[in-house]
């Protein structure tokens, strides 16, 4: 009876550790399917339109092929060209939304203005011969702490900073502490890690008398002082730890050109001016070649960064003549060439960062974005610079944008290699 007993124990107990056997590889199976399923969703955007979320937009069906994201064996990554690569399909998509984030001025805010299409929101920048990080906001934040940064130049300067803001606030919501009367300079402080953020205007980064409206259009024609570099920014700049510098597209406007306080040309002269018309090439030259021995001769121990001007996409025209930008999704570079006005300022900025660097050694660094941001004629407002531009009427003629950037979109990714180049130099 004993012996019996004792078999009939252990017969249940080795029942009852196969259930528990059969349980654990059950679950296990199923944590895994949930695990990987789950992983490979897409996130659709929400979307945030008169006060209330309507529908979510889903991101387009995007085939990614196995190997997208990974360097090729054959490829030496002991040095990288970050500004040399490809737009890969992203099914993740941005780490903010447009209502998430509330920096995005209205013209930049395309989903909410009612743009019907989400593609442009599901890619990402990748090198050629190395891999990128996607951008960590926590650790940008720790490496930033009792930090400065500041933005300086014209509205793309803005786009840049309401980018990086949405992408910080990911983390911690910054808090405004400063602007000036017409709102154009700001200043952001991140309390938990002491760290600010300014947005500079100088859209000449000299001194310059402008007078024009909010969409771009002059009353009168520009006076710059090429040898005169706007306090604004400068006044500044030695206490800051890093500084983006950019400008370009403002110098291809009218303008009267002055020297030692005297006018010597001009670039669209003002009728009976008698007046050399010089071309903006000499004005953007002359103002540049100041910006750069004042850097380099500067006191500033902080880390400087000069970007390259910005393509614009406009087709068919221009900004203030009917251009449009109707691409939905990036190009190759063999399907799109830099205009020639873009390409005069380019060569203008290479040759005078180049000038600047081999005279004096300086330790700035070059951001060449532009044929980064060349292939992505898709990411610009177009006529969703403005609310639901055709709610009313599909007719109704509007101003097109394709010169600065939706957002969420492209000029987000300027923000990855901006951190690699600081993590990993």
């Amino acid at each position: 009876m004993t012996n019996l007993t004792w078999f009939s124990s252990s017969t249940n107990q080795r029942h009852l550790l196969l259930v528990k056997l059969v349980s654990v590889i059950l679950i296990a199976g199923l944590s895994f399917r949930f695990f990987f399923f789950r992983s490979a969703e897409i996130s659709p955007i929400e979307v945030w339109l008169a006060g209330k979320f309507s529908a979510q937009i889903s991101p387009p069906t995007i085939v990614v092929p196995d190997n997208e994201d990974l360097i090729p064996q054959d490829v030496v990554t002991e040095k990288c060209d970050l500004f040399t690569g490809k737009w890969v399909p992203n099914p993740s998509g941005p780490i903010y939304t447009n209502s998430t984030c509330h920096f995005i001025v209205q013209h930049q805010n395309c989903i909410t203005n009612g743009r019907p299409d989400s593609g442009f929101l599901y890619w990402k920048w990748k090198p050629h011969d190395c891999s990128l990080p996607a951008f960590d906001a926590q650790r940008f934040l720790q490496l930033m702490r009792n930090k400065s940064w500041a933005l300086i130049g014209d509205s793309i300067s803005r786009n840049h900073v309401e980018s990086l803001l949405c992408m910080l606030s990911t983390v911690e919501e910054p808090v405004e502490v400063y602007h000036d009367k017409d709102y154009r300079s700001k200043r952001w402080h991140f309390p938990s890690h002491n760290f600010t953020i300014s947005n500079i205007w100088s859209p000449f980064l000299i001194e310059a008398v402008i007078s024009e409206d909010s969409n771009g259009v002059s009353m009168a024609i520009a006076q710059l002082q090429l040898d005169k570099l706007d306090k604004t920014w400068t006044d500044l700049y030695p206490s800051l730890d890093y500084t983006i510098i950019s400008t370009g597209k403002w110098f291809l406007k009218a303008g009267v050109y002055h020297e030692n306080g005297n006018p010597v040309g001009c670039h669209f002269c003002p009728e009976n001016s008698n007046l050399t018309e010089l071309g903006f090439a000499y004005a953007y030259k002359n103002s540049l070649r100041n910006v750069m021995d004042f850097l380099v001769n500067s006191n500033s121990k902080g880390m400087t960064f000069f970007r390259t001007s910005t393509p614009d996409h406009f087709q068919g025209g221009e900004w203030h003549n009917g251009g449009t930008c109707p691409k939905t999704e990036p190009v190759g570079e063999e399907d799109i060439k830099n205009k020639d006005l873009n390409k005069i300022l380019r060569d203008v900025e290479f040759s005078e960062f180049e000038r600047a660097v081999r005279q004096n050694g300086t330790a700035m660094r070059l951001l060449d974005f532009t044929g980064m941001l060349l292939t992505r004629p898709d990411g610009h407002p177009g006529p969703y610079r403005e609310y639901r531009p055709f709610e009313r009427d599909q007719k109704t003629k509007v101003q097109n944008d394709c010169l600065h950037w939706c957002l969420p979109g492209p000029i987000d990714y300027l923000n990855d290699v901006i951190m690699e180049i600081i993590v990993n130099g």
